[in-house]
């Protein structure tokens, strides 16, 4: 099963056919405090710019965003020299990027409003994923060649803007 919270304090839950909806409601009263702290989180940050941009910006962004998230790639990615395949750009309601095992870097185009050393923070957090696939020991040690205060940035960023990776 997965629950997931979405930055208009929905919450939607995904099964698997067959479970009963007594297994459901157990599952989701031992996730209630986790439930409850992420929709809280959610309700304090709705003010903020980045959970107010639309379709429409995303459209007008996209192109600007694509530039500047590919210069700062070319840039980052001279410490670690990893081979991707292409970037892209998307309007994803609940991650700031994602890297898939083909080598495909995608960012969501509200990085692009953030400051830049959380904007390069998420670029370096998937790059490193080329690297290493997954949040192990030494994929963070790839990440503090770049960002030693990794750990601040990643809190500074649940603060700002509405999902962590």
């Amino acid at each position: 099963m997965r629950v997931a919270v979405y930055c208009d304090s929905s919450v939607v839950v995904t099964m698997p056919r067959g479970v009963t909806e007594n297994i459901v409601e157990k599952f989701l009263i031992e996730k209630s405090d986790w439930l409850l702290k992420k929709i809280n989180f959610f309700n304090q940050i709705k003010d903020s710019y980045i959970s107010k941009l639309t379709k429409e910006d995303y459209l007008k962004n996209k192109e600007k965003a694509f530039l500047v998230i590919s210069e700062r790639v070319e840039f980052l990615n001279r410490v670690y020299n990893f081979k991707f395949n292409k970037i892209s750009i998307k309007n994803q309601k609940t991650r700031w990027g994602s890297c898939s095992r083909r080598g495909n870097l995608n960012f969501n185009y509200k990085i692009l409003f953030l400051p830049d050393n959380l904007r390069d923070y998420i670029i370096v957090h998937e790059l490193c994923h080329l690297g290493e696939f997954n949040h192990s020991r030494n994929f963070w040690n790839l990440v503090a060649q770049t960002f030693p205060n990794f750990k601040e940035i990643k809190n500074e960023l649940k603060t700002v803007g509405g999902f962590v990776k």
